[in-house]
């Protein structure tokens, strides 16, 4: 049991010990994130997803980006301004976690809009995002993966 006792300790200090992972660390080491990385990268983002928050996103995997209809991506990428709005209509402030985002019908985006939220048929929709994964914890919010790419109402065209 004293054996038990001390690795339960050592276990629990090198878990304080280990490097905080902000929002954008977080997606580097997680390997499906490559397209939002490098548009939060060419947006001028980086800075603002590596400050204290918190921050929800609802961040778009490689595959979501996929999904986009050809150029869509390369003309954000080529529009910082645009594609800044784009991404900032992913983020919502404070840490949301997804047994608070179940029970709200909207939220409020950092880039002003707001995004609608539903549950259907057990799924958890942002506009018409799936949520495929929740609560993915960071030191400065969380992270919850979604299936596509959400576009403003004012861009969604």
């Amino acid at each position: 049991m004293k054996r038990l006792i001390q690795i339960l300790a050592i276990a629990a200090a090198a878990a304080l010990a280990a490097p905080a992972a902000d929002i954008v660390d977080t997606a580097v080491s997680a390997g499906n994130f490559t397209t939002l990385v490098k548009a939060v990268q060419a947006a001028g983002l980086v800075d603002t997803l590596k400050s204290p928050g918190p921050f929800t996103v609802f961040a778009p995997t490689d595959e979501a980006f996929a999904k986009l209809p050809a150029g869509t991506l390369d003309g954000l990428l080529k529009d910082p301004a645009k594609l800044k709005k784009v991404l900032l209509y992913h983020v919502v402030s404070g840490k949301v976690m997804a047994a608070e985002v179940v029970k709200l019908k909207s939220a409020q985006t950092v880039e002003g809009s707001k995004v609608r939220i539903r549950v259907k048929g057990g799924t958890v929709m942002v506009d018409n995002a799936k949520v495929v994964k929740t609560d993915i914890a960071c030191d400065n919010g969380v992270i919850h993966v979604i299936d596509a790419v959400m576009l403003p109402k004012d861009l969604n065209k």
